[in-house]
């Protein structure tokens, strides 16, 4: 342990550091007012006698991956649309595993070597049928040998749903 004079100019020169580090860096844009500040900005763009819209959108950064996404509909196309498609995109989901492993995957572990080290995914037979399942249904698509990764696309529409359900 240096001096009380050495251990003072080290500390100093951190805080240097580090002020040099937030001068650089780009400044934080103000927060939007209001509590429903996005809710505000759907109604702005609706027309008056429509009959609403909904509206997902996230900026999201995970295992050194950003995503910035955005999707809107009305509710006179939701309701118009065909539904028959949706139980088996939304039924890959309903597994604990498969969920767990829509977050490994999205935490960086992408290998099915890695995935397998995880003994609560089950047997290597059990994780390549909770991986097929959830790639047939788009949550996931191969990346080559034997690696798999969310498609970006579907990244907020992921975290969109699980918030959703979390609720």
């Amino acid at each position: 342990m240096g001096t009380v004079d050495d251990r003072l100019a080290a500390l100093e020169a951190q805080v240097a550091a580090l002020s040099e580090r937030l001068a650089a860096a780009p400044p934080t844009p103000p927060a939007p007012e209001g509590t429903f500040w996005a809710l505000d900005g759907l109604k702005q763009r609706l027309p008056p006698d429509g009959s609403g819209a909904v509206l997902y959108t996230g900026t999201v950064r995970v295992a050194g991956q950003h995503y910035d996404w955005q999707y809107g509909r009305t509710v006179d196309d939701l309701l118009a649309a065909d539904w028959t498609e949706l139980p088996s995109t939304l039924s890959a989901l309903a597994h604990p595993v498969r969920l767990r492993l829509l977050r490994e995957i999205l935490g960086g572990r992408q290998s099915t070597s890695e995935l397998a080290e995880i003994e609560e995914l089950g047997t290597t037979g059990q994780l390549h049928h909770h991986l097929r399942q959830i790639t047939a249904a788009g949550w996931l698509r191969s990346a080559g040998r034997g690696r798999y990764a969310v498609p970006a696309e579907r990244v907020v529409p992921l975290l969109a749903i699980l918030t959703a359900a979390g609720r």
